[in-house]
C-alpha cells in the first residue's frame, strides 16, 4: 500500500527543512509531494537540497492553501493521503510504519492524537475518539489524520474558505457516513500559533456555520465564544495577581 505525504508551503524557510527531514525519516517507502506557492524568501533553495528524494515538486502561484491542497490531491498516486504542512512533523520516525497495517479497506479516515509545541513546553492533545462529537469542531488535527485519496478527489476542499475548509470537508464526510477510526496513538507534532489558533474566534464561528443546528449546538458554541472572549481578561488578572504576589 502506498502513502502520499503532502507538504504545502509559502515563504517559510525557518521551518520547511524540519518538516522535510521528518517525512524523509519515516521507515517506509512513500510518495512525497511538496507544493510551494511561489516562495521568494529562500524556501525553495532549501527544498531543492532534497529534490532527489521528493517525488513531486511544484512551485507556482496559487490562490491559497486549500487551492494548493486540491492541486496536490490531483497529483497524488498513493491510496492514502496525509497533509504534513511546513512546520509540522510526524511524532517520530516510526509513525508511518506503525500505522500502515491499520489502513485497510474497511475504513475511510484514520486519526489519532497529536503533540502541540509551545515556546517553553509541549503537551499531547487527545483526539475525541467518538467521531459523533465532530459537531463540536476540529476534534482532531488534519496533521494527525489519513484519508483515502479517492475520497479526497471526490469531495475536495472548499477553496472559498479561508481557514475552515479542512473541518468542512471532514464534517461532510461524516454526514456522508464515511467510516472514521480513532487510534490511541500520537501521530503528529505541530507548533502552536497557527492560523486557526491566532484566529480562534473566527475558526469557532466558521465551525458553527458549517454544522447542523439544534439547541445543544446553539448553547455549546455560544458558551465557547464567551469563554474565548473572556480568556484574555482572565490571563491579565492572573498575571497581575502573580506580579503582586512576587512583590
Amino acid at each position: 500500500m502506498k502513502l502520499s505525504i503532502i507538504t504545502i508551503v509559502l515563504n517559510d524557510k525557518q521551518n520547511i527543512e524540519k518538516t522535510i527531514k521528518s517525512v524523509l525519516s519515516q521507515n517506509i517507502e512513500l510518495e512525497y509531494i511538496i507544493i510551494d506557492g511561489g516562495s521568494s524568501d529562500g524556501t525553495l533553495d532549501i527544498i531543492k537540497k532534497y529534490e532527489d528524494k521528493i517525488d513531486v515538486l511544484v512551485s507556482e502561484k496559487d490562490s491559497g492553501i486549500y487551492n494548493a491542497m486540491n492541486k496536490a490531491i490531483d497529483l497524488a498516486t498513493g491510496e492514502w493521503v496525509n497533509f504534513m504542512n511546513s512546520g509540522d512533523m510526524f511524532f517520530d520516525s516510526n509513525v508511518l510504519k506503525d500505522i500502515l497495517p491499520k489502513l485497510d479497506s474497511s475504513v475511510d479516515i484514520i486519526y489519532g492524537n497529536w503533540e502541540v509545541r509551545y515556546p517553553h513546553k509541549k503537551r499531547i492533545a487527545k483526539a475525541n475518539k467518538n467521531v459523533n462529537n465532530i459537531w463540536k469542531g476540529m476534534i482532531f488535527s488534519h496533521q494527525s489524520c489519513f484519508v483515502k485519496k479517492d475520497i479526497l478527489k471526490q469531495y475536495r476542499f472548499n477553496e472559498s474558505s479561508s481557514i475552515t475548509a479542512d473541518f468542512e470537508l471532514l464534517y461532510i464526510l461524516y454526514k456522508e457516513n464515511k467510516i472514521f477510526r480513532y487510534l490511541p496513538v500520537t501521530l503528529a507534532s505541530v507548533s502552536s500559533g497557527g492560523v486557526s489558533d491566532i484566529k480562534r474566534v473566527q475558526s469557532i464561528l466558521g465551525w458553527y456555520k458549517i454544522v447542523d443546528k439544534d439547541i445543544k449546538v446553539y448553547f455549546y458554541y455560544g458558551l465557547r465564544i464567551i469563554l474565548e472572549n473572556i480568556k484574555p481578561i482572565v490571563k491579565k488578572l492572573l498575571k497581575r495577581v502573580n506580579n503582586e504576589n512576587s512583590l
